[in-house]
């Protein structure tokens, strides 16, 4: 078949936001609750913040449009994850909801993902009350939306192997005063794996120089209180160089 009879593949083009936070247990990542009506039934899902992208709009542009507008969060930095084009990727409901919240029917959509990391503080739970978007933990997620679920895979995948070459993007997720513990926490479920907590304790305060002692420790704990430490990131900058 000659180029010109073949039928070129008509998609609507997306992007899908991967955003990770830390409540100092439990790595989460935000979603947004949705729902579809097919018939007299209404179906409710959740799915990961994104939209189809305008026409004057470049990639960069639309995804901090986008998460603004679903979210009111202005994430200064995304990193792309993968751009997903599969045929089966969309289910009817997916369709179904497209149509409903877009106006057009789709025959096909091509997304690009990205990842962000923001610190779960009170500026943000303000903002969730006032957008309604939900903290989930990564781990046991339900059924999500389209193929969400292997975006926040791929994400997390991402998050490792930035965190491997950068740790300073794990103290981004981490509030201004942590303990040892919860960066320990943090680092188990991003790396999949346990860490002994003498050892990572060790590791951390013998090779870790910008991670500072603070004079406070836990209050009201029902162990050994920890001490809280803070990142310095002129100091890690310094030693990065």
């Amino acid at each position: 078949m000659s180029a010109a009879n073949t039928p070129y593949a008509v998609n609507h083009i997306s992007v899908d936001s991967v955003i990770f936070g830390y409540d100092g247990r439990k790595l989460m990542v935000l979603l947004l609750p949705e729902q579809v009506r097919m018939g007299r039934e209404v179906f409710r899902f959740r799915k990961l913040p994104g939209d189809l992208i305008l026409r004057e709009e470049d990639l960069e542009e639309a995804v901090h449009r986008i998460v603004r507008d679903l979210t009111g969060i202005d994430v200064l930095k995304m990193i792309q994850i993968k751009t997903y084009g599969s045929k089966g990727r969309t289910s009817e409901t997916d369709m179904r909801w497209l149509l409903q919240n877009n106006g057009v029917t789709i025959d096909g959509i091509v997304t690009t993902s990205y990842l962000s990391v923001v610190k779960i503080n009170r500026q943000l739970e303000s903002l969730r009350k006032k957008f309604g978007f939900e903290w989930t933990p990564v781990q046991g997620i339900e059924q999500l939306a389209f193929d969400h679920n292997r975006l926040i895979e791929d994400g997390l995948a991402l998050l490792k192997n930035v965190s491997d070459a950068t740790p300073e993007i794990l103290f981004d997720l981490l509030p201004r005063k942590f303990t040892i513990p919860q960066y320990r926490l943090l680092c188990e479920q991003v790396h999949r794996r346990h860490y002994d907590p003498g050892n990572f304790q060790k590791k951390v305060l013998g090779k870790m120089p910008y991670v500072l002692p603070l004079e406070e420790f836990e209050t009201g704990t029902g162990h050994r209180a920890a001490r809280y430490h803070r990142f310095d990131k002129t100091a890690y900058k310094r030693l990065r160089k």
